[in-house]
């Protein structure tokens, strides 16, 4: 896969997910996000029913793998940036924590989301979140200007994730804070699933191993590298993701193969410093 087509691919994906979010459900295509998956979904990744019904129900899309927010110890008057901001959800979690002396940007490289959660922010009143469009890999932000980073199953979808923390290292504050969630492997994937771009629009074949993740974090000059949280995510839910359904489906893998991959999958969430200056 060349990482300028599985861009684009993504790019496609999210575009079509934001589309569809919007659909009457009226056909098999349509119902692409089926509303008990993403409950079912929000609950797995760690968001409480009271965070979900405090924010826009249009930033919810079910793509998340953790809640970052829910762990990033926000302080009043942060300047947060979330990477892969997607249609908001955690941005406007993140909101609330920062306050009106604070400051969220997010940043997605897909203009659909971006424009519905600029929608969702002007519609529902959120004056202190922004969102910008752009690459992960490229940050449009300026050096040493947020406070904090989170990242929710995003970083995955990268081609260069090195890269990406680089990036984040870069914008980030001496004494600054990074917390992600995402998507490790404990071993590597079947071949099949390594050179399935459907596979790596949904975090699987696009997912590192773990130690190799934590080591890029690491090169990029981040210290204090924590694990504060490992989980399997059910391989029912993994299988009734919309988007892997239909690759289950059309590869025909039996339900055990399904749990034998989940089994090597693990949503982890990470936290990392940026020294002080000595």
């Amino acid at each position: 896969m060349e990482n300028t087509s599985i861009r684009e691919a993504i790019k496609e994906r999210y575009a079509t997910t934001v589309k569809q979010s919007r659909s009457c459900g009226c056909t098999q295509k349509a119902n692409y996000l089926d509303p008990e998956f993403i409950q079912s979904a929000g609950k797995v990744a760690g968001y409480s029913p009271e965070e979900l019904q405090s924010i826009p129900e249009e930033a919810n899309l079910g793509l998340g793998c953790g809640n970052p927010v829910a762990l990033a110890m926000i302080k009043e008057g942060d300047v947060v940036l979330d990477l892969g901001s997607g249609a908001g959800v955690d941005a406007f979690l993140a909101s609330k924590s920062v306050g009106e002396s604070g400051r969220v940007i997010g940043v997605d490289m897909t203009p659909e989301m971006v424009e519905r959660a600029r929608e969702n922010a002007q519609r529902n009143g959120y004056h202190n979140v922004e969102f910008r469009l752009g690459e992960i890999e490229q940050l449009p932000l300026e050096s040493a200007s947020v406070d904090l980073i989170i990242s929710n199953c995003v970083i995955n979808l990268s081609t260069d994730k090195p890269k990406v923390f680089q990036e984040a290292y870069r914008v980030m504050k001496p004494g600054g804070r990074l917390l992600v969630s995402d998507m490790v492997l404990l071993e590597a994937l079947p071949a099949y699933l390594n050179s399935s771009v459907e596979a790596y629009l949904r975090c699987i074949a696009g997912a590192i191993q773990k130690e190799e993740y934590l080591d890029a974090i690491k090169q990029a000059g981040f210290e204090e590298i924590s694990i504060i949280g490992e989980s399997h995510f059910p391989a029912e839910l993994i299988a009734e993701q919309p988007i892997l359904k239909e690759l289950v489906r059309e590869m025909q893998i039996p339900m055990s193969e399904v749990q034998r991959i989940a089994s090597t999958i693990v949503s982890m969430k990470v936290s990392a410093k940026k020294a002080l200056p000595h």
